[in-house]
């Protein structure tokens, strides 16, 4: 029996190598371009339902104003609802292809890398 530490592993190298990334600078900016569109489009978007739903109960008259025959302001913001959730997907998407994507392929090229030297990652 042995009191002598063990050669440092392929894991534990790659284990390192994933706090090193972590905490580099490209992560660093990589995850502020992320919070940088999804905390403000949270916010909007939550603003905007509790705008509706506001609306739905303290305006009543507001909403239930017919705009072209039964459809009324209610429905029209309702259906707004989607149509802002959707809007948000397809502009995260276009955010992201453009300033997400690259960085992190980046960083997932690197890592490949370094994995690949010590066999197939698992």
């Amino acid at each position: 029996m042995s009191t002598d530490t063990p050669p440092a592993t392929p894991a534990a190298s790659t284990a390192e190598r994933y706090v090193a990334v972590q905490r580099s600078d490209e992560f660093a900016g990589l995850r502020r371009a992320l919070r940088g569109f999804i905390f403000p489009m949270t916010v909007a978007f939550f603003l905007w339902y509790a705008l509706y739903v506001i609306l739905s109960a303290y305006a009543r008259d507001f909403m239930g104003t017919k705009l072209v025959g039964n459809i009324n302001v209610a429905l029209v913001f309702g259906l707004l609802q989607f149509v802002s959730t959707f809007l948000i997907a397809w502009l995260y998407s276009r955010y992201a292809d453009r300033k997400i994507d690259p960085v992190a392929d980046r960083i997932r090229a690197e890592m490949g890398e370094v994995t690949h030297e010590h066999g197939p990652r698992g």
